[in-house]
Parts: C-alpha cells; sequence; structure tokens
C-alpha cells in the first residue's frame, strides 16, 4: 500500500535558489543518494508521461480535478548498460499524493512495454510483479502511449528532525513533446519550461506542513500553486494545441 503525503509546490525566481539555501540548512541535511555537484546535492531525473488520445489526464489537470493519476516512466542521470527504471503511477487524492513504483531494468522495461509480457521476465505475486499489472492495466485500458518527455536538475535535501520531510529545488525544467520510449534518456532539443524559475516542493506525512518550512515559505512570500511539469511541459511547446485539437 502506497504511502500517501502532502505535497506543496512553488514556483520561485532562480535569483533566490541561494537564498533558500541558506534559509533552510539548519533544518535539513543533503540527500545521502544524490552526489554533490557544486557542493549541493544534485541528480536529473528523466520522466516519460503517458496519457490517452483525448488527453485525459492533461484535461483533468486543467479542470482541476481533486481525484486524478498520472502514469510514467522514471529514470536518472545518465544511460548506462545497468540502468534501472520505475514504472510509476502518481495518484492525487483531494490535497495529498500517493504513489507506486516498482523498479526494473531499462531494456526489461522495454520489452515488457512493447510486448506487454510481463510473465517472461516477472514471478506472479511479487510486488513487482502486481504494481506493473497495475500500470499495464490502466495504460491498455485508456489507451496511454507516451505524450511528454520531462527532464530536470533535482537538488534533494531531507529534514534533520524528521527524515518523512523532503525538500527539493527542482531546476532547469525541459520537455520534448511525444517521445519514444527508448528516448527516455535523451537530453538534447529539449524546451525550458520555466526559464526564469525553479520549483520548489516540500513533501511530508504529518498533518500539518513543519513549522520552520512554513516560515521560510512566508518569509519568500512564496505562493502555493498547483504546478504540473506534465501539463506545462505540453503547453510551452506552441504546436502542441494543434495536437489538443485534433
Amino acid at each position: 500500500m502506497a504511502r500517501v503525503r502532502y505535497e506543496r509546490k512553488y514556483l520561485v525566481p532562480n535569483a533566490a535558489v541561494t537564498p533558500l539555501r541558506k534559509a533552510i540548512a539548519p533544518f535539513v541535511r543533503p540527500d545521502t543518494f544524490a552526489p554533490l555537484i557544486n557542493g549541493n546535492p544534485q541528480y536529473t531525473v528523466k520522466s516519460i508521461y503517458f496519457d490517452s488520445p483525448s488527453n485525459g489526464s492533461f484535461f483533468e489537470k486543467l479542470e482541476g480535478f481533486k481525484n486524478r493519476k498520472k502514469l510514467r516512466i522514471r529514470g536518472y542521470d545518465q544511460q548506462t548498460s545497468d540502468s534501472e527504471v520505475f514504472f510509476e503511477i502518481k495518484r492525487k487524492l483531494e490535497n495529498r499524493i500517493a504513489k507506486t513504483r516498482a523498479k526494473l531494468p531499462f531494456a526489461t522495461a522495454l520489452d515488457i512495454l512493447a510486448n506487454n509480457n510481463r510473465d517472461a521476465h516477472l514471478s506472479p505475486g511479487t510486488k513487482e510483479y502486481d504494481d506493473i499489472g497495475r500500470f499495464l492495466y490502466n495504460m491498455h485500458r485508456f489507451h496511454q502511449t507516451p505524450r511528454n518527455l520531462v527532464v530536470y536538475d533535482r537538488e534533494p535535501y531531507h529534514g534533520k528532525l524528521d527524515a518523512g520531510v523532503r525538500i527539493t529545488f527542482d531546476k532547469n525544467i525541459r520537455s520534448k513533446l511525444l517521445p519514444q520510449l527508448h528516448e527516455l534518456y535523451q537530453d538534447e532539443d529539449l524546451k525550458l519550461v520555466w526559464p526564469d524559475h525553479f520549483i520548489l516542493e516540500i513533501k511530508y506525512f504529518t498533518d500539518h506542513m513543519p513549522s520552520w518550512a512554513a516560515s521560510i515559505v512566508q518569509q519568500f512570500k512564496l505562493r502555493h500553486e498547483a504546478l504540473s511539469k506534465y501539463a506545462e511541459g505540453l503547453t510551452c511547446h506552441n504546436q502542441y494545441q494543434t495536437i489538443i485539437a485534433s
């Protein structure tokens, strides 16, 4: 069962990244899984989002549906011979987020998606088997195909007092329309989504945002927004208006 968490997003000018780092420093520690780049933890996130021919996920977001879900395949950094990716279903439940994910080698993932042959690679009854089954069920039921490749550089931190608190700076967010699945690790011909801004995300499992985080939000006069990298990553391409109308 996926844990349900709160997730708050803020669009922040790039010029504020250093002052924000200093403000959160007493309360967080760098994510130990992220290598240090120029003294800050960072890795690159690469996701292919799926949607139906009628762009159901896109329009549910635009129309503000309180309960919705998105399918995506996610990888990290550069492709290697042993790269692993995640099949993810991200659900929004009112003002909370739940996510299921299953990890597989990239080559195996491509084979399963192309040939729908989960049983050739996984044992029934395992978590991966069940989670990928849910992904494939939703993909085929709603005729979903790859619609948008979203790439960004994530600077991640965890709370010192509560490791369940997660702070991320998602920078240099960029997008490509209608990618092929094998293009997950591509980093060329991408368009910047928010050229002058990054997204600050504050994630936590308790009913209330930590008081120190709320104080920083107030100090920097940040406004909570329903930001979607998937949806904005589509609309930043002018030609996508033609795809939507078709």
